[in-house]
């Protein structure tokens, strides 16, 4: 037997009170021997026996109570209950249900899906719960959601509630898991505490447990009784992995090719795969993938026709499969009429030319309209507005004012573009000291020195995408190797990166940076350490100059909120000067509307919605009366490798643990039997207090027998005469 409440025990020195009392009421008095009363002497003790007995009984009876009130207190439980006949003691048991709602539940098998066969397993479950009893439930995804906590238990609210359930399109973060239902279980007060949790044993999310991870789930067994309850199933589907802008400008009037990449996450081979490519919700194209091997990925292209400038929802879908919340991938382009960009010159002449040159490369009318390219000597930049442009690029610009500088990081964190070539003019010293603001460096990197990388012969070192994937690297894709290798770099700068950039091209053979990237508030800055002209590559003479110039603008013209998020993500809003309303509105797709203040942050004014909990496209606004603009919310295709770890995997994990894992509903009863098996006793014990109360006011009230009556009248004579 143990206590819910040792501590209460201590009360039990109370009994001491009534024996104190008893011993305190003791009748002290002198006996004296008087032979005229001596045919007395006899009848007086057989009345003192019985008071004396009399009054043990009731002294019994009220520590008895004490002790036995004390203890019902304490809440005494077996916690092997088994052996003892039914209808003895109350069982109670404290239920922790952990249900995994990660969207790889939503897998659909013979038109159940996962989440719904686990619904009917904690029907079982709670079938054997009793009105009353402490019950906890908790949804798990990427963070935990309690809807449930230690509530009193009701079998029909408790059904409604597990009806309204739904998946999330999260993924399972199981580091969460030991710690939350931990939590959960100790802040039940029952004899004996269960938890059960009901996954799909995803192989991605249990094949990489560190074996902390391990622990803390041993851990857990060890303050409740733990059941693993796998909710297995196949494990083929299919999801788009990827959606990105591979060619084209985003400007009213062209056509841009975006790629969409299909995994095929299944063990056997998915064939004509049908997949749509959607502007606003309109179907613009379709392609056909012939066959996707298992494990293994293919690409189609979808083209884009933007016809009118604004916002444009892009998605690319599957046709339904085991799984929804993966068949569809989200993106967001912002549409202008025009991309307006200044080029500043550091020299004068003709360099400038290979800027505006490039920019138009794709002839004629059609480059000047994709492209508005206003080219300016550096000693006018002040008398330049840049709000007017959509990327400012300098080139070989000797130094700026700290007044320009201050200028180009609102600029830039204003959510535009910034590109920066080397040259001979540039002041390294000057450019270090003027583009380190409030601790963040406007530039990528910190110049050093100027370097040569030409060989003996004077033939410099080509050029190596160092991350192909990235988007201004993609047109290079298309192109011929020898073509990248023979771009050739004679000179550059030598410089030190800074822990935020990112170096997108090198020379080839070395880790010297070509191109570095690094972000500055909402937008974007490029820097190259060669030049834009021909004095120090070939680069610029090249078909590679345009392309990754051409696609470089693209990128930088693309805002914030172009750059889909992941569920769980937080997205913002942000302002450079303080907005006339104090709160902004995010409209999540399901159509709820939610308000978020609008702070201030570093000299700016920011709204931010913590946590995206919905997969689909947001549209945030600065008030309910504004248009507002889309954000892209995608899932997190880990989640998409539905494939469960076998019944035989599941049993070794925890084999050697104290975690039982019920594999079959047979399984499950037994595990359920096991949560009833402690039993409480302290009701029974407060009725047994209530009788022994009852007893002894009908013993102290009772009285005395006729014999005892008879001497009555001779009593106080008797004890008068003893005090005599």
């Amino acid at each position: 037997m143990s206590f819910l409440n040792p501590l209460l025990l201590v009360a039990a020195l109370g009994v001491a009170l009534p024996i104190l009392a008893h011993l305190l009421n003791r009748n002290k008095v002198k006996r004296t021997d008087w032979a005229a009363m001596q045919f007395l002497d006899r009848s007086v003790r057989i009345r003192s026996r019985e008071l004396r007995l009399k009054d043990f009984i009731l002294l019994c009876l009220r520590c008895l109570a004490i002790l036995i009130l004390v203890a019902a207190l304490a809440k005494p439980f077996v916690e092997d209950a088994g052996d003892l006949p039914q209808g003895i003691g109350e069982s109670r048991s404290g239920v922790v249900i952990a249900l995994d709602a990660s969207y790889s539940m939503a897998h659909n098998e013979g038109n159940t899906t996962r989440f719904e066969r686990a619904i009917d397993k904690i029907g079982v479950i709670t079938e054997n719960i009793h009105p009353g009893d402490p019950v906890s439930l908790v949804l798990l995804g990427s963070e935990p959601r309690i809807i449930a906590n230690n509530v009193a238990f009701d079998p029909e609210a408790f059904e409604e509630l597990l009806q309204s359930l739904e998946i999330s399109p999260e993924s399972l973060n199981l580091d969460n898991v030991p710690k939350t239902l931990n939590r959960l279980a100790q802040s039940m007060e029952a004899p004996q505490k269960q938890v059960f949790f009901l996954t799909d044993m995803q192989a991605s999310d249990w094949d990489k447990q560190p074996a902390w991870l391990g622990a803390a789930f041993e851990s857990l067994s060890e303050s409740a009784s733990t059941f693993i309850i796998p909710v297995l199933g196949g494990s083929d589907n299919l999801a788009i992995v990827g959606l990105e802008l591979v060619s084209g400008v985003l400007r009213e009037g062209t056509v841009a090719r975006y790629r969409a990449t299909v995994r095929n996450c299944g063990p056997n081979p998915a064939q004509n795969v049908m997949v749509k490519g959607l502007a606003d919700d309109i179907t613009v194209d379709n392609k056909t993938i012939p066959v996707i091997a298992p494990g293994s990925s293919e690409s189609v292209s979808l083209f884009i026709n933007f016809r009118n400038a604004g916002p444009v929802r892009i998605s690319a879908e599957l046709e339904q499969d085991a799984v929804l919340e993966d068949n569809t991938r989200r993106t967001v382009a912002i549409i202008r009429d025009r991309v307006s960009v200044l080029s500043v010159e550091g020299e004068s002449g003709s360099f400038g030319n290979f800027i505006v040159a490039a920019l138009r490369a794709r002839g004629s009318d059609s480059g000047q309209e994709n492209f508005s390219v206003q080219s300016v000597p550096w000693i006018d930049l002040p008398s330049q507005d840049l709000a007017n442009f959509d990327v400012v690029i300098l080139q070989n610009v000797p130094d700026i004012t700290p007044e320009q500088a201050l200028a180009f990081e609102s600029y830039v964190r204003a959510g535009n573009g910034l590109i920066w070539f080397a040259g001979d003019n540039i002041d390294a010293a000057a450019w270090n000291k003027r583009s380190a603001l409030d601790g963040i460096s406007l530039l990528p990197a910190v110049i050093e020195q100027t370097v040569s990388t030409s060989d003996a012969l004077g033939v410099g070192r080509p050029l190596d995408p160092t991350v192909p994937d990235h988007p201004v690297c993609r047109p290079l894709r298309s192109l011929p190797e020898d073509l990248l290798s023979e771009t050739r770099l004679r000179k550059l700068l030598q410089v030190k990166p800074a822990a935020t950039s990112s170096t997108i091209l090198s020379l080839a053979g070395t880790a010297a940076p070509v191109l570095l990237e690094h972000s500055v508030g909402r937008g974007q800055v490029f820097m190259f350490t060669t030049s834009a002209d021909s004095a120090w590559n070939n680069m610029a003479v090249t078909p590679v100059f345009p392309m990754v110039l051409q696609q470089m603008v693209t990128y930088l013209t693309a805002r914030e909120f172009e750059t889909p998020r992941q569920v769980g993500d937080s997205l913002s809003l942000s302002y450079v000067e303080q907005p006339d309303a104090s709160e902004a509105v995010f409209d999540a797709p399901s159509g709820d509307t939610i308000a978020v203040p609008v702070l201030e942050h570093r000299n700016q004014y920011v709204a931010l919605l913590d946590n995206a909990r919905e997969s689909g496209f947001y549209l945030a606004r600065v008030s309910l009366q504004s248009p507002g603009v889309p954000v892209a919310v995608n899932v997190d295709t880990a989640e998409s490798n539905v494939e469960s770890q076998s019944a035989d995997e599941v049993q070794q994990r925890f084999e050697a643990t104290e975690i039982v894992v019920a594999q079959s509903d047979a399984d499950l009863l037994d595990a359920v039997g096991q949560s009833q098996a402690g039993r409480s006793f302290w009701f029974p014990m407060l009725v047994t207090v209530l009788g022994l109360l009852v007893i002894e006011s009908l013993i102290a009230g009772r009285k005395p027998n006729k014999s005892a009556s008879k001497l009555k009248s001779t009593e106080p004579i008797a004890a008068n005469m003893e005090n005599t």
